[in-house]
């Protein structure tokens, strides 16, 4: 017997609102569509390493696996042995010390820390500083929080850094937090101590808390830095790092937040309320990887280099400008200004020559003139979605 189908008054959250589908969850559909129409779509879009991480780690992995001890659930503050391999990397590639115990907290993933510390720091109301353009998280997740988004700009005119001037000029009074992400995703640009420096001294001035995102600074980049190696950072700032860009490893969802002692444990009180840790093997596995040896940093550079340059080669048949100097694992260009807008350009790669290339307007209003091509795709795919650009340019 068929029941008569009922609809529901049920409404979701007005938060849901704020919010649309993320542009990758909604673009990769049309993407799987094309491909399943036969179209072989090459994928230029998400920066999701294609690589494996080192032997060593898989190796660990397998092994600790087969510990009938190690299946349990695990501390919310991570092993002390994740946590002191973290502390050894940042001595190591950043002349940072931090306190294992006390600075330092491992997370399922850095984008869920960017809702642990929004929770932690920011109430209903209260404003953000993110950067435009930017990773588009920082904002779609303040929105669901009930932040209020306040943009910087960064201008390639500026060399994408933000405008201090400008800055200054804002009333600043509600702001709690100032997102930073150096290496810069999208465009490259690289981070300075001079940057760093004066971004400190601003953030005590008008007690704001910096949160720096930085996962790129091992891909195509011969100066690791962290705003934590400036004098008074500790006061301020967290960073954010990630195994998922440097030691390709972005399934595996393992990240850490570095601070002082108190921003640390306010952090801690929300995370503990939202998950249950990381599998034990994962951890001893991430252990491993971040005591590599500076070869299998430079084997990996190696590979992205390689792919760079056929990126570039992509970008001049496209007629695009962009900066030779960019660092990190995309390669961000100016549209020639004959097109009307940049979906003219990145519609017609994707549906005549059937490469996705990313739009930069979904990184904000100052990335509506410029596109984002991933290098994590093997160079034959690239030397192929160039082969096909060039046919139909």
């Amino acid at each position: 017997m068929n029941k008569a189908s009922k609809t529901y008054a049920i409404q979701p959250a007005d938060r849901l609102g704020s919010v649309s589908e993320y542009y990758f969850s909604r673009k990769l559909k049309e993407v799987a569509a094309m491909n399943a129409a036969g179209m072989q779509v090459i994928s230029l879009g998400v920066g999701s390493p294609d690589m494996p991480p080192s032997e060593e780690t898989v190796e660990t992995l397998c092994t600790e696996a087969h510990n009938p001890d190690g299946h349990g659930y695990q501390p919310y503050v991570g092993i002390p042995e994740l946590r002191e391999a973290f502390s050894r990397f940042y001595k190591r590639w950043y002349g940072v010390e931090l306190d294992a115990k006390s600075e330092i907290q491992p997370l399922i993933g850095s984008k869920e820390g960017i809702l642990h510390v929004t929770l932690a720091f920011v109430n209903p109301g209260e404003q953000v500083l993110v950067p435009n353009p930017g990773y588009p998280t920082y904002t779609s997740l303040s929105r669901l929080l009930g932040a209020e988004l306040v943009h910087y700009d960064l201008k390639e005119e500026n060399g994408w850094m933000p405008d201090f001037e400008q800055l200054e000029g804002m009333d600043l009074s509600r702001v709690k937090l100032m997102w930073t992400n150096y290496p810069n995703m999208p465009t490259g640009a690289n981070a300075t101590p001079e940057l760093y420096a004066r971004l400190v001294e601003f953030a005590r001035r008008k007690g704001i808390v910096i949160v720096n995102d930085n996962p790129y600074s091992f891909i195509l980049n011969d100066h690791p830095l962290s705003i934590l190696s400036v004098e008074g950072a500790r006061e301020c700032c967290i960073e954010f790092n990630s195994m998922s860009k440097s030691h390709n490893m972005p399934g595996w969802r393992i990240g850490m937040i570095a601070a002082n002692p108190t921003f640390i444990s306010w952090i801690l009180k929300v995370k503990s309320n939202i998950d249950s840790g990381m599998y034990r093997a994962m951890q001893l596995a991430a252990v491993k990887a971040l005591d590599a040896e500076a070869d299998w940093y430079e084997g990996n550079n190696a590979n992205y280099r390689a792919r760079r340059a056929t990126a570039e080669a992509i970008m001049d048949a496209l007629g695009c400008t962009y900066d030779e100097h960019q660092v990190g694992m995309f390669l961000w260009g100016r549209i020639p200004d004959h097109y009307a807008d940049v979906e003219e350009l990145t519609e017609r790669v994707l549906h005549e020559a059937r490469v996705f290339i990313v739009p930069g307007f979904i990184f904000g209003s100052n990335g509506s003139r410029y596109i984002r091509i991933s290098l994590c795709a093997k160079n034959e795919r690239l030397n192929e979605a160039l082969n096909r650009i060039k046919k139909i340019i």
